[in-house]
């Protein structure tokens, strides 16, 4: 095991460096210097092993075919008309040939086997006179990223393989799923020793990377979601309370919004203190499927020659969320005649004349940000996967709990902080109804809308279904008269099925299940 472990180490180390880039903690050691008596016996050097964890080609083709299909598309919130696997997404007519599902499982499992590798050459090369403090936030950020992908997998598939040790695979290839609530278990145990491992502060630790925040954000969207897991009608109390312990923590940790909600998706606001996880890009370029690619979601831009390729456009049932005063619908989704003075500034300004579009995460081009080098493929924007407003409504949401409604001080306090922030006014309760809308709209094209209703469905999945299913055209793209600005649904790019139960449980790949018989058996418990 030792000579595998010696290879599969080094082989790590060579394919995260050879993204080699010139940003913040992405810079890493020329290929030259790398070898296995080099290697792991700086705390710096820990570092450069688990910057990998956070971009390049573990991510990129994420970035591309997951991030909003899944998301968003899948949820109801966006359309992508005749993109093929997207389209089957927004009218649940999955198998398991599609490749957003197919992107989705591989990478998850990759960036698994990553964090395995880079966690077991840390305990087996590190060396002996590094401060345990950090080696210890090191395996602290790679757990993290393994719990992260666990929590994804398993809330698209339910039942899914627990991989601790990569390496196992190399004499035992085919591996049984295992249950939903062990994988839960185990995603809890990985963000414990996170919490307890990963710094406060950035003072110690380079900007962007994940901390004991990120850490507890996250575990008390594991808690939340858990307690709802194989329930009827109501959630379990104890992982509640553990959800709201944990939110709570991060909510009084000091942090806080920024003023203007567009602001946190701007390039120049990367790593800002509202962020808790960001995918870090570099600024100079990236080839297909090792940058961010989510430019390419728009073709209101031309960006160093090249435009966007998907036309993504906002759902009629989306649109319906807004209040007209909601100054996040600009900041998230572009309408007819909306103008952006921020984007094509050499030509004073971007007016969009198409229905609708994606504007989050567009964020201009090379004149735009002055970064000659970034293509419509490798936008510099860092991705947020986790942030502080999503945490404030977890904390809501932990307190709600089993209750009709809340009008607890605290909750109240954070959920109208969002609103403000908003321009809407303040509310004096809290209803289910009132804070699931406050999330579609608050955290619209970041990806999790699908997710939130998955965890409706644990334990009301009648109410999850009525979200998905109700109404005619919900799911059509929306159409803007140009004189009238009267806004109707468009034609559906295909038949819409309905949603039905078994819609909450994605196909397994067919390739993987090739691969592997096993998981078409029942699941089995997990060996903790």
């Amino acid at each position: 095991m030792k000579t595998k472990s010696i290879i599969i180490y080094l082989t790590l180390a060579v394919s995260g460096l050879l993204a080699s880039c010139s940003d913040s903690f992405l810079d890493r050691p020329a290929l030259s210097v790398v070898s296995s008596n080099n290697f792991y016996k700086t705390s710096a050097d820990l570092q450069k092993a688990t910057a990998s964890l956070y971009s390049g080609g573990i991510w990129g083709a994420w970035t591309s075919e997951c991030y909003l299909p899944i998301g968003e598309v899948l949820g109801g919130n966006m359309v992508l008309g005749y993109n093929g696997g997207a389209v089957e997404l927004n009218t649940f007519s999955l198998n398991g040939y599609n490749g957003n599902l197919i992107t989705e499982w591989r990478t998850m499992y990759n960036l698994i086997a990553h964090a395995n590798t880079t966690i077991h050459a840390i305990e087996e090369l590190a060396a002996d006179d590094i401060p345990k403090r950090d080696v210890n936030a090191a395996l602290a950020e790679a757990k993290f990223m393994r719990a992260y992908a666990y929590f994804a997998l398993t809330r698209l598939w339910g039942d899914v393989p627990i991989i601790a040790d990569s390496r196992d695979l190399f004499d035992n290839p085919l591996v049984y799923r295992n249950h939903a609530t062990d994988v839960y278990t185990f995603i809890a145990n990985d963000l414990t020793f996170a919490r307890k491992n990963l710094p406060v502060t950035g003072d110690a630790w380079t900007k962007g990377r994940v901390t004991t925040w990120s850490a507890q954000g996250l575990l008390s969207k594991v808690y939340l979601t858990w307690a709802g897991l194989n329930q009827s009608g109501t959630r379990d109390q104890a992982l509640l309370d553990s959800a709201k312990l944990y939110a709570g923590n991060v909510c009084e940790s000091g942090l806080s919004l920024l003023t203007d909600y567009a602001d946190v998706f701007k390039y120049e606001n990367n790593d800002n203190e509202e962020s808790l996880f960001a995918l870090q890009w570099p600024t100079n370029g990236g080839g297909w499927y090792n940058g961010n690619m989510l430019q390419l979601y728009s073709n209101a831009l031309i960006i160093n020659g090249g435009g966007g390729y998907f036309g993504i456009e906002v759902t009629y049932d989306m649109y319906l969320q807004y209040d007209e005063n909601d100054l996040r619908r600009k900041a998230t989704f572009m309408y007819k005649d909306d103008v952006y003075p921020e984007l094509n500034t050499n030509l004073n300004g971007l007016k969009f004349t198409g229905n609708s579009g994606l504007k989050k995460h567009i964020i201009g081009n090379e004149k735009d940000l002055n970064l000659p080098l970034m293509t419509n493929t490798a936008s510099p924007e860092h991705t947020i996967l986790l942030r502080l407003a999503d945490i404030y409504l977890v904390y809501v949401e932990s307190v709600l709990g089993n209750n009709a409604a809340t009008s607890d001080g605290k909750a109240l306090g954070y959920f109208n902080q969002i609103r403000t922030r908003a321009g809407l006014d303040p509310v004096s309760s809290v209803t289910e109804t009132s804070l699931f809308k406050e999330r579609r709209i608050e955290l619209a094209a970041e990806g999790e809308y699908w997710f939130d209703v998955v965890r409706l469905s644990y334990y009301n999945p009648s109410k999850a279904l009525e979200l998905l299913n109700g109404g005619e055209n919900r799911r059509a793209p929306i159409e803007i008269d140009s004189e009238t600005r009267e806004v109707t649904p468009g034609d559906s790019y295909g038949v819409i099925t309905p949603a039905t139960i078994n819609s909450f449980k994605l196909p397994v790949p067919s390739s993987e299940v090739t691969a592997n018989p096993l998981l078409l058996e029942p699941a089995v418990p997990y060996s903790f």
